[in-house]
């Protein structure tokens, strides 16, 4: 019986041993599965957010480039001063006047059938609760869109630049990040966390807008609880509460779309109601909310004090002093082109050939050749798209190499756009001084880093990153305990650092991708002690594994980044064969991975990202020109266009439809004959051109390919594709041939 006791423990210590071994073989397979899942998690993440910062990064060159001509251009009329100053939806403080004749909303008339909400003031919870409930299905008339920005302007131009919220009048103070559009994750939090009241107060931290389809109704629920519940419910501003961001990030698009009538008063209004939001909030006297975050100069004394309306955009600032100088240069010609930000879509003006054409029909050229005025023009449309593909190209990508933006070094030898005296003083008591004017960025546009320090945030082209040590002196300098700010997407919804002295807080989940991301608000109690509440607004998310959501996401960046990759074939080519000096049509992947990141400068990790991209590869070695083919057939799947043409698109179509937009300064949707003629003559005088009136109606009418009399977005981006085909035409060796310009382009949505 003792031997058969002493087998039994035997053969149980062998079975406990196997299972530990077991065990410890599972743990270690899962632990490299988990690994390998955060390690592709984290890949994904930066191809998002490399993409999305090369986009800022595009916005404010753009901008910078817009402004240039708009500082250095002397109009000649009335009509052109008029043009330019709403050129940026007015770069200035709308008058008194101008809000009066925004404020006839009373005689708007709402239909019968109209099912919507009507709205009365003042407001009740009830009217606030009403407006969520029926933005799942309808879109609130117009008229009550005015009179709840006009309403929200009266109460907004009341508060201080720096709320002061207590915890002691509620029970808790939940704080929320970005929504940028997204209405679902706004649904969400009130569902959770309960709608506001005089026992539950809210602060939501900005960028409210951009990106996302439901812009405007997030916009008229927040402003309705302000104003139900003034106490208990605050707004920041948002680096994306910016009309000149709204141009590029799909805000402008969405309300001239939705209020296709009144979209241009309603914009008019949000410029001006933006200008009033408040800059931060703080709660107890102890921690501080802000959108992006602080710099070395942060100084919330000279914050609290600024007049916050006169930022009309961060994104540019023309200060006292330059008005002063530019005063005193009066009216003096320009004199050299030394200086000038780089025009990234026009020729370089020192490449112009000056000899002159006439364009248009050939009745256009008779009368042309009658004028007495010549118009030194680029000599055909050819040589015209073949610089501006090449500026394009090359200036985007220099724009991502420097370590900043240009310092314009000799703007103050040149005239700005308004020089008499009299707007010189107007400007004086109307424009931010410089200081004032980088107070606010920093604290809208900056961002966290782990090394110490504060150093431009040539990332995004705006603000700062601050380390530990700077958060640390702003903290220890006004009896802080810590900041909480949103500004960057983050995997779970909120991330501490500096030691848990900054928390991050994004409330739109989903915001790359289905799966990309949760959401997160911050609920603050009075012992303010940070309680974090992350959630999924997309119920579809819940029925994914971990890997599926994972793969999901995966797929959607690496589709992103082909397409990234589709739109600089050129580049490409042209890059590794500087790596294939024996002309065998084939690179080492190594040499592939330094080849790709020298054209796209995204910081990614190419070698990791490399199986992802590269399909087929013979001993370590690629045949580059196969892969770009296998590139192009991946889009070209997409989309009924020749090769060269949508490569040029990719690349550039979110620039264009910017533009598109600076032009179109009324936002009718349409580039009307004077708004093309002024926007030629700022161009022609930056490239030293001279053209007349009658040269540049030319022009317009060979893009206007209905014949209507003005230009849509569709004919303005048709006008590159047929100059693209006609430069193919003229030299196949450098444009490979297009196809039919007029078959009928599906354009996918650039937002």
């Amino acid at each position: 019986m003792g031997s058969g006791t002493s087998t039994q423990h035997h053969f149980a210590f062998q079975n406990a041993e196997k299972a530990f071994k077991a065990a410890a073989l599972i743990q270690r397979w899962y632990r490299r599965y988990m690994a390998r899942l955060e390690m592709r998690r984290r890949c994904t993440w930066s191809i998002f957010q490399s993409i999305e910062y090369a986009g800022q990064q595009d916005q404010v060159k753009l901008h910078d480039f817009f402004s240039y001509l708009m500082d250095h251009f002397t109009p000649s009329s009335h009509n052109e001063r008029d043009f330019l100053s709403r050129m940026f939806t007015e770069e200035r403080l709308p008058q008194d006047s101008e809000m009066e004749g925004c404020r006839d909303y009373d005689c708007i008339e709402v239909p019968d059938s109209y099912m919507g909400p009507r709205l009365s003031f003042p407001l009740l919870p009830d009217h606030a609760t009403a407006l969520l409930e029926a933005f799942r299905l309808k879109q609130l008339h117009a008229r009550y869109v005015l009179n709840l920005l006009h309403e929200t302007r009266k109460y907004l131009v009341q508060l201080p630049n720096i709320n002061r919220v207590s915890t002691c009048y509620s029970e808790e103070i939940t704080v929320c990040g970005d929504l940028h559009g997204q209405l679902d994750d706004l649904i969400f939090i009130f569902y959770k966390n309960g709608l506001p009241s005089p026992e539950r107060a809210y602060v939501f931290n900005g960028d409210f807008v951009d990106r996302g389809k439901d812009s405007l109704e997030i916009l008229m629920v927040l402003f309705a609880f302000m104003l139900v519940y003034p106490k208990e419910f605050h707004l920041n501003r948002g680096n994306h509460e910016d009309h000149m961001v709204n141009l590029r990030y799909g805000f402008t698009k969405e309300v001239m779309h939705k209020y296709k009538t009144h979209g241009k008063k309603i914009l008019k209004v949000l410029q001006d109601v933006f200008c009033w939001l408040p800059l931060a909030t703080l709660v107890d006297e102890k921690v501080l909310i802000l959108h992006g975050g602080v710099s070395d100069k942060t100084d919330l004394e000279l914050l609290s004090k600024l007049d916050r309306h006169k930022i009309v955009s961060a994104m540019r600032c023309k200060t006292r002093k330059e008005n002063e100088k530019q005063a005193e240069k009066g009216k003096a010609n320009q004199t050299g082109s030394a200086g000038k930000p780089s025009p990234w879509f026009l020729p370089q003006s020192h490449s112009l050939p000056s000899s002159p054409l006439r364009l248009g029909s050939h009745k256009a050229h008779k009368d042309s050749r009658s004028s007495s005025v010549p118009c030194s023009i680029p000599p055909n449309p050819q040589e015209l798209s073949r610089q501006v593909r090449r500026s394009v190209d090359l200036e985007l990508e220099r724009c991502r190499q420097q370590a900043g933006f240009p310092v314009i070094k000799e703007k103050k030898e040149e005239p700005l756009l308004f020089s008499s005296e009299a707007d010189s003083e107007a400007g004086e008591l109307l424009q931010p001084t410089q200081e004032e004017w980088r107070q606010v960025v920093d604290i809208l546009w900056s961002d966290p880093m782990a090394q110490e320090g504060c150093k431009a945030n040539t990332v995004r082209g705006g603000g700062c990153y601050f380390g530990p040590n700077v958060t640390e002196q702003l903290l220890q300098k006004y009896n802080l305990q810590f900041l909480i700010r949103s500004h960057e997407c983050k995997p779970e919804g909120y991330e501490f650092c500096h030691s848990r002295k900054v928390l991050t807080i994004f409330s739109a989940s989903n915001y790359y991708e289905v799966g990309s991301n949760r959401g997160a608000y911050v609920k603050l109690g009075p012992a303010l002690t940070p309680h974090i509440v992350q959630y999924q607004a997309n119920k579809a998310t819940h029925m994914l594994t971990m890997r599926q959501r994972i793969s999901r996401v995966e797929e959607s960046a690496l589709r992103a980044l082909r397409g990234k990759l589709f739109a600089h074939s050129s580049d490409l080519l042209g890059e590794f064969k500087k790596h294939d000096k024996d002309k065998t049509g084939l690179i080492t992947l190594s040499d592939w991975a330094a080849a790709v990141e020298s054209v796209l400068h995204l910081g990614l990790p190419w070698r990791m990202l490399r199986p992802q991209l590269v399909n087929s590869s013979t001993d370590n070695m690629l045949e580059y020109k196969s892969w770009l083919e296998d590139l192009a057939k991946e889009q070209l799947s997409h989309e009924n266009i020749q090769s060269s043409l949508l490569e040029t698109l990719y690349r550039n179509r979110s620039n264009l439809e910017t533009i598109f937009r600076i032009i179109d300064s009324d936002h009718s949707g349409f580039i009307s004959l004077d708004e093309f003629r002024q926007t030629w003559k700022l161009f022609s005088s930056h490239m030293k051109i001279d053209i007349t009136d009658d040269c540049i109606c030319d022009l317009a009418r060979s893009i206007d390919f209905n014949k209507d009399g003005h230009i849509d977005i569709n004919e303005f981006l048709e006008a590159f594709r047929l100059v693209e085909q006609s430069c193919s035409e003229g030299n196949a060796s450098e444009c490979p041939q297009a196809t039919n310009a007029n078959s009928g382009y599906s354009r996918p949505d650039a937002h």
